[in-house]
């Protein structure tokens, strides 16, 4: 195992095996180590914490299906995928999804989504 990013993130989590299914599947992210409250998976660009919601927070509240969106969260993660096409399907196979208009940037083309616990993030493809 590499040593840790020098940048990265944590995610907490209610239900840690999906969620980090989810990161891992739609922003091709590698399983780095695991146990009960925590996953550590990275990519060459980010390494990400999923950290367990401890039980007795986690039974305070539900995450509705659909989940409902967290837009007025303060930060928003990006992340470049090979397609946005492929990575919003895979989004909406794990119970997430991608939502609003495509938009152009300098270099990309992105969309926004969010996870199955309604963490929103941002899709970023390269075009050229």
């Amino acid at each position: 195992m590499p040593g840790p990013r020098r940048a990265g993130a944590v995610v907490f989590a209610r239900d840690l095996e999906s969620l980090s299914r989810f990161y891992q599947e739609v922003f091709g992210l590698r399983l780095v180590t695991a146990d009960a409250t925590r996953h550590v998976i990275e990519s060459d660009d980010i390494q990400l914490v999923m950290h367990a919601i401890p039980a007795h927070i986690a039974a305070t509240f539900t995450i509705a299906t659909p989940p409902e969106r967290r837009d007025e969260a303060a930060i928003k993660l990006f992340f470049t995928v090979p397609s946005l096409t492929a990575a919003e399907a895979t989004a909406k196979a794990l119970g997430g999804d991608v939502f609003g208009a495509e938009w152009q940037g300098p270099g990309f083309r992105a969309r926004d989504g969010y996870d199955p616990e309604g963490n929103v993030f941002q899709l970023r493809e390269s075009v050229s």
